[in-house]
């Protein structure tokens, strides 16, 4: 692996919590039955694309975050049609339903995901722009494919950080993808993902981060009681309000960045 790609220095025996108050096998083997029946159901469907009204995208997208055993929380106005990029800061695979809910988009995903057992499947079939994270050479490509989307009328979904972090640490949003909304004269919306428990104390249950495998992220969030998804929907960004990538990924940024980050990136550039 490169050592220019992004990087999160947050590691599952660090800074991932075990389950305070865990669910019973049965309960947590029941709701990842749910979310496989889901995901089955919306690759079955997936070929109708933008037949299927958004709304109810937006609904499977809630309902399989739900099925897993966590709560949604969604607060702000709801993003506005038309050529979008959506941007937010990364914890959990759980962030791109999430994300998907806000508004249903092409998602920026890296080429790995296209293993990952029936999500994978279903991120190629919705339209996802894989990205070669570990090949420089690629970078202008991907960026123009994503000004084209957004100059198409298309919502593109990313995560600027290029890595998951834990939810307590935050890493820097990158510049390049804002290149493509600069180059298309598209809006900016920033979303701002968290994860608490009850009594809104911060949780990093639900981090996906480091060596930790999907199954092993799966099994612990569906053991987790009482985890709730907080999606804030900040104000959009116009066209025209920022000069360069650099001041407009400032902008978009939802949370502080960690003071001692350090991670070098190919998308800083």
């Amino acid at each position: 692996m490169s050592v220019w790609l992004p990087s999160a220095p947050c590691t599952p025996g660090a800074c991932v919590e075990p389950a305070p108050a865990a669910a019973a096998v049965p309960r947590a083997v029941l709701r990842l039955a749910a979310v496989g029946v889901l995901l089955l159901a919306g690759i079955a469907l997936s070929p109708l694309g933008g037949r299927i009204p958004a709304e109810w995208v937006g609904r499977w997208c809630r309902a399989i975050v739900r099925a897993v055993g966590v709560r949604v929380r969604l607060t702000g106005a709801a993003a506005p049609a038309g050529g979008l990029l959506l941007v937010a800061n990364h914890v959990s695979w759980l962030d791109i339903p999430l994300l998907t809910a806000v508004r249903p988009a092409r998602m920026l995903a890296k080429t790995e995901i296209r293993q990952w057992p029936v999500a994978g499947a279903l991120a190629a079939r919705g339209g996802a722009l894989f990205i070669e994270r570990d090949r420089l050479r690629a970078l202008p490509g991907t960026v123009a494919r994503i000004a084209g989307a957004l100059r198409e009328g298309a919502a593109v979904a990313a995560f600027p950080e290029g890595s998951t972090w834990c939810g307590r640490a935050h890493g820097r949003f990158h510049r390049a993808v804002f290149q493509a909304a600069l180059d298309a004269g598209a809006p900016v919306q920033p979303v701002r993902l968290r994860y608490t428990r009850d009594g809104g104390t911060a949780s990093t249950a639900a981090a996906f981060v480091g060596e930790d495998t999907l199954l092993a992220s799966l099994w612990r969030v569906a053991r987790t009681r009482g985890l709730i998804a907080e999606v804030e929907i900040r104000p959009v960004i116009p066209p025209g309000t920022h000069s360069d990538r650099r001041s407009l990924a400032r902008a978009a940024q939802p949370v502080a960045p960690e003071p001692s980050w350090t991670h070098e990136a190919l998308v800083s550039a």
